[in-house]
């Protein structure tokens, strides 16, 4: 990647439904260079997906907690069961494999904490292997990223 990569990144990590011209402008290319390069991003997977940013408040999941993992088990088949499981649980937003006391650390979103209480005993005991949970809850978000520093 060089610079107007970067810059065209950038650009699109702020806002990415501006037009190919507004794009083209903000990086000084013509829109079809632009166009290349975003295609050639998207071709390489530096760009991965579009998605929309939305306020969990206002789609009704009103708390977040983050949740540390450890399972009874590290062998391949008992991390592949865990990590294929998480990934059909659409209230887990974000699941790390980490280093330290805990295997994993989870993002979980939930209405209340009725419903978090639902969801841990629910779902997040009945994960394959879970042998420890530890849960925090976020009581307000500081600052949220919008992409990386390019």
């Amino acid at each position: 990647m060089d610079k107007t990569d970067r810059r065209l990144l950038r650009a699109l990590q702020k806002d990415c439904r501006q037009s190919m011209v507004e794009l083209s402008e903000a990086v000084a290319l013509s829109p079809s260079a632009c166009h290349r390069r975003i295609k050639q991003l998207e071709s390489d997977e530096v760009i991965q997906a579009y998605v929309a940013q939305v306020d969990g408040k206002k789609a009704g999941y009103n708390i977040e907690f983050f949740v540390e993992v450890s399972l009874d088990s590290q062998d391949r088949d008992t991390l592949r069961n865990f990590e294929d499981s998480v990934r059909r649980v659409p209230e887990i937003l974000e699941c790390h494999l980490m280093t330290g006391q805990a295997d994993y650390i989870m993002r979980v979103a939930a209405a209340d904490t009725d419903d978090y209480e639902r969801f841990h005993r629910e779902r997040i005991g009945a994960l394959p292997g879970v042998s420890r949970i530890q849960s925090s809850l976020v009581l307000r978000t500081v600052h949220r990223s919008h992409g990386y520093a390019l």
